[in-house]
């Protein structure tokens, strides 16, 4: 297997362990625990997405993490005066700044940068002046990449949903815009992340692009867990990767 200096991080999303939780309002399965067996299988990060409305990830499971996670602990969040509170005053490494509906049943895009700029402006600064590193989860567009530059964040995550969507030649001009994308934001000198959809056969062709450092998966894990285990799910994963 690849050594971790030769692939990008692979950062897991278990919101979905959460989301099993919570189907009954039980104390399991625990994000805590899971997170915890993800790191031992090998996984450089945990990230979580603590919506406002509490769907799957709780403010314990945040705190609980916050203590427990020892490699990168990343918060996704909406760019709201309630979390930028709860953000600073919990301190994860990462703060991933995300749209958000109620109605919607995951992300279904990346931030509007322009069109919010004031609220993910106010946020990404009150986030850097606590010593929180911000990302924003953007489309792969220019536009938006440059906008994420000028609002001060260090950091873009770029949405590959419509790429793991996409079939044949139109997937294929979304992997080309994930790579004009890449190449924008290394110009500028932003860490580039990507995620959204990637399973274990569509992530080769984005870890081949140049330059992007970080992919954050957890549905897809989560999923194949349930069959066998999360630590051989975060192996599955890993060896996809180096592959």
């Amino acid at each position: 297997m690849a050594s971790r200096k030769d692939r990008p991080a692979l950062h897991i999303n278990v919101d979905h362990v959460a989301t099993l939780r919570q189907s009954r309002g039980t104390r399991y399965p625990d994000p805590v625990w899971a997170a915890a067996l993800c790191e031992l299988a090998g996984a450089d990060g945990i990230t979580i997405h603590l919506r406002e409305d509490r769907r799957h990830i709780q403010d314990r499971d945040l705190r609980l993490l916050r203590e427990t996670v020892n490699q990168v602990l990343n918060l996704e969040m909406a760019a709201t005066q309630e979390m930028v509170a709860i953000a600073r005053e919990v301190r994860p490494d990462v703060v991933t700044l995300v749209p958000e509906r109620r109605e919607e049943r995951t992300t279904e895009g990346g931030l509007d940068v322009v069109g919010q700029r004031v609220s993910v402006e106010r946020a990404t600064a009150a986030l850097g002046e606590a010593g929180i590193a911000v990302s924003l989860f953007i489309d792969p567009v220019e536009e938006a990449v440059r906008a994420a530059r000028q609002l001060g964040a260090p950091r873009i995550e770029l949405h590959t949903g419509d790429y793991c969507n996409a079939h044949g030649p139109v997937q294929k001009a979304e992997l080309a815009r994930l790579a004009q994308a890449t190449a924008v934001g290394l110009e500028l000198g932003l860490h580039v992340a990507a995620g959204h959809g990637l399973t274990t056969d569509n992530v080769g062709e984005v870890v081949a692009i140049a330059g992007i450092s970080e992919l954050n998966i957890g549905h897809a894990i989560v999923a194949r867990s349930v069959f066998i285990g999360i630590e051989a799910a975060v192996g599955e994963m890993l060896a996809a990767i180096a592959r």
